[in-house]
């Protein structure tokens, strides 16, 4: 039938010979191109890939050309586009910028050409605290002053294992020379011997000075820093300065030093002495610092269980018991590693 229609349509049109021979048109067609269609691959033309050059194409010497403006001592910091600009400007002209990457892509270069500052790599600090007076951290925050770009500035050193401000100090400036005698009245105040504490802080100009590493060499005081731009590596001092400055009572501004002072010293009072803080089992630092945490512990737990043995069916978990503050304190503990046998 196909061979009919083919024969009908050198004298009337296709279209006329398939709605004469009722034979749809789509079927015509399809029989006709898989009479043309190669039997396999084998009998398909294959173009050699030497051939298929682009008319568009670089040559392969255009190509090297380009690869050795790239790589010339004058553009090897360059970019493509810096390179044809800098070439335009001196009336050369090689190729687009867009065939320079490309080039380049090619050649596996298609990256940051020009030399890069190496940071190097910090590492986390790991350090552990399991009783007061072994690990201190330290900070300085601004307090704003009664006017626009004015501040005091506050320093205050805390006992990650007690949550304890041992030592705090305002001023009107920051300085090394202001922290340096700040650390050396607490160091003395506690009593603190050669190779007992480690303090830490982040990697302002004043915890970094010599000044106060000659201070803490002198004393026998480990030091440590945080890495740079990781606030997390200093927790414990980011947390104090959070609770002071989310109290309701804490100014918007101070109206003068002496406003401020008062302020601190009220509030260290509290903090120390008065708030029950979360991350010791609701005690206060003044407890845990001095080791009163077990008398104060043992006295809640008779109180709980006069409360259990007065009405059992409001515990549903069974006898009570309080919690206990943690036995040890980490600032970044290690991670664990899981052994694949």
């Amino acid at each position: 039938m196909i061979d009919a229609v083919e024969q009908l349509s050198s004298t009337i049109s296709v279209v006329g010979a398939c709605s004469a021979m009722a034979v749809p048109r789509a079927t015509y067609y399809r029989r006709q191109a898989q009479r043309r269609k190669p039997s396999s691959d084998a009998d398909r033309p294959v173009t050699p890939l030497t051939s298929r050059r682009h008319p568009r194409q670089l040559s392969d010497e255009e190509r090297q050309n380009v690869l050795d403006v790239l790589h010339s001592e004058r553009f090897m910091d360059s970019s493509p586009g810096q390179v044809v600009a800098t070439l335009l400007d001196e009336e050369v002209y090689y190729c687009s910028e867009r065939t320079m990457y490309r080039i380049l892509d090619a050649e596996g270069e298609n990256r940051e050409r020009r030399n890069q500052l190496v940071h190097p790599e910090y590492k986390k600090p790991e350090l552990l605290a399991t009783g007061p007076n072994q690990v201190w951290s330290w900070d300085i925050t601004m307090l704003k002053g009664p006017v626009k770009w004015t501040y005091f500035y506050l320093y205050v050193i805390i006992d990650i294992f007690s949550r304890y401000v041992v030592g705090w100090m305002i001023a009107e400036s920051e300085s090394a020379s202001l922290a340096k005698h700040l650390i050396a009245e607490t160091c003395d105040k506690y009593d603190i011997g050669e190779g007992q504490l480690t303090i830490h802080a982040d990697r302002g100009k004043a915890m970094k000075s010599k000044l106060l590493a000659q201070l803490l060499a002198d004393l026998g005081v480990t030091k440590s820093h945080s890495r740079p731009h990781v606030s997390d590596d200093n927790p414990f001092s980011e947390s104090q300065f959070k609770t002071m400055k989310y109290r309701p009572e804490f100014p918007d501004r101070f109206e003068c030093f002496d406003q401020a002072k008062r302020f601190c010293q009220e509030f260290f009072d509290w903090y120390n002495r008065q708030h029950h803080h979360s991350g010791i089992a609701m005690l206060t630092p003044e407890q845990l610092h001095y080791g009163q945490a077990e008398v104060i512990l043992e006295q809640r737990q008779k109180v709980i269980e006069a409360a259990y043995r007065a009405h059992p069916e409001r515990f549903v978990n069974g006898p009570p018991s309080v919690c206990a503050p943690p036995q040890a304190v980490w600032i970044n503990p290690p991670v664990e590693r899981k052994v694949v046998t």
